[in-house]
């Protein structure tokens, strides 16, 4: 009976999933392309051209703006300019940049990258809309406290007849943050670090495992966004350098395929290559589905959920926070996505010989992503293994991923201490760390496969409210922009006036 049910509920799930990002219902192809694929991108070149395409012209300015954001103001009550990025960056860089990249690939094919990247480009410019708007609108509690995001934005730049649209949001940051950001983070990093020590001859229970990590979850979280931002503003960068400098080190030792690599992601993101026999006959529109749904699980842009950790910044300048959060979109795709594909795309092995590479690379080789029946969960890894000489690559990639998926749990409860701030009051606040902790434990040890299922729709359930609203409050963000066009003499408007408040024990 139980088996029929989660049968049941896996195909549901896999049908609403697939209808919203693929427009598929039952295997058959519905509409051209999902919903919220339309939706997202139509959105971020929306916001893109009403910008004027600031997110590019201004990017140089943006990455002073994230060096200067290292010392703030002192304001005991909120984190630097650079936390609330680390803090932001900490949700967003986790197994998306290593599993999710590998699932891209393996279900949309190489073009799936490409379409990653354009989801990454329209999202600076959702990330600049959605952080500026959590700076402008975010509120002071009454223990001191600072609380921002998409649902302040909603009540206090739509009215309180929009309230609906706030609490429809904080529950799908409760679900997205249960889902994604907890247990799947959880479950990632134990299940990797119990694999890696089973096959050095160690075996650790993964209820033991779980318990540490709990413990070490707790030991942040427990100090509230400020302990968070430290954490986040210390781990980031350095988990982020470490990675990058291991991916560099592997592409310069598979520096001929690159331009096959970045030649596949091309023909395959518009089909050129399947009139010539193709990589695997992956399709244009499987790319566009896997490339975007993989993009958003990744870097967030247009979720909602970064700006909530934006909104805890310093910084009193809507636009300037707005451009310290577009490059953390581009951090997260454009340099740690791209570099996971690349290695991937490059390393070889012994799972497939793919005499297509021959086309790109100019000879023969083997190269595992191509394998049928390989396992994306641990391709990235199979990828570093295979291509670093002894058991360092392996456990390059698991160290890698357990501090991104840390990261990502601390940064998730954050998030979701918001939504529950929202909807309960500030009361809840500290009985909700310790069931943040308690979930973190479950998702340790439990089989978490109908999770992944509900990752997706998860992930649209906060994305649909919050760029609703951010449309809607598309002349606010205009308004920032062009106010705020010098954002090295303006000070914006309607801003939290003071922000060196109180302060209290309260956290």
């Amino acid at each position: 009976m139980f088996e029929n049910f989660y049968a049941s509920l896996e195909t549901g799930v896999h049908n609403v999933s697939g209808f919203i990002w693929g427009g598929e219902w039952g295997g058959e192809q519905v509409l051209p392309v999902g919903p919220i694929a339309v939706i997202l991108l139509g959105t971020g070149l929306y916001f893109m051209l009403r910008l004027g395409g600031r997110p590019l012209l201004r990017f140089i300015p943006a990455l002073v703006e994230v060096w200067k954001g290292r010392k703030g103001n002192g304001d005991p009550a909120a984190i630097t300019p650079f936390q609330a990025l680390s803090t932001a960056l900490s949700g967003q860089v986790g197994t998306g940049n290593i599993v999710g990249v590998a699932t891209a690939l393996t279900l949309g094919g190489p073009g799936a990258i490409f379409w990653m990247w354009v989801t990454a480009i329209f999202g600076m410019a959702l990330a600049f809309a959605e952080s500026s708007l959590a700076i402008k609108y975010r509120e002071i509690d009454e223990y001191g406290r600072i609380n921002g995001g998409p649902m302040y934005y909603i009540k206090k730049g739509l009215g309180k007849n929009w309230t609906w649209l706030a609490a429809i949001f904080c529950v799908g940051t409760l679900f997205s943050a249960t889902a994604t950001g907890g247990m799947i983070q959880a479950n990632s990093l134990t299940a990797n670090i119990h694999s890696a020590f089973s096959d050095g001859g160690i075996g650790i229970p993964l209820w033991v495992l779980g318990l540490i990590l709990a413990g070490l979850v707790f030991a942040v979280i427990v100090g509230g966004i400020k302990s968070i931002g430290r954490v986040a503003g210390s781990l980031v960068p350095t988990m982020a350098a470490l990675y990058i400098i291991a991916c560099i080190v592997i592409l310069l030792l598979n520096l001929q395929y690159i331009p096959g690599a970045f030649g596949m992601i091309f023909s395959s993101a518009f089909g050129l290559n399947q009139a010539a026999g193709g990589l695997a006959g992956y399709a244009v529109l499987s790319a566009i589905r896997f490339g975007v749904a993989r993009g958003l699980f990744s870097n967030e842009a247009g979720q909602g959920s970064a700006p909530i950790a934006h909104a805890a910044s310093q910084m009193k300048n809507p636009a300037k926070q707005g451009e310290i959060a577009m490059i953390g979109v581009f951090i997260d795709t454009m340099v740690l996505c791209t570099m996971t594909a690349l290695v991937i795309l490059t390393a070889e092995g012994s799972w497939a010989t793919a005499a297509q590479f021959k086309e790109w690379a100019g000879e023969t080789t083997t190269h595992m992503w191509m394998a049928e029946g390989h396992n994306p969960a641990t391709l990235t890894n199979q990828a570093f293994t295979d291509a670093v000489p002894g058991p360092v690559g392996g456990w390059l990639v698991t160290l890698c991923l357990a501090l991104f998926a840390f990261t990502t749990i601390i940064g998730w409860s954050y998030y979701a201490e918001q939504a529950v701030t929202f909807l309960v009051g500030e009361w809840a606040t500290k009985p909700f760390r310790y069931i943040w902790v308690i979930i973190i434990f479950i998702g340790a040890m439990a089989e978490v496969n109908i999770v992944w299922l509900f990752g997706d729709i998860a992930n649209a359930s906060m994305a649909l409210p919050n760029l609703l609203a951010i449309l809607l409050l598309s002349g606010v963000v205009y308004g920032i922009h062009k106010a705020n066009g010098d954002p090295e003499t303006a000070d914006g408007d309607s801003l939290i006036e003071d922000l060196r408040i109180k302060e209290t024990p309260a956290e």
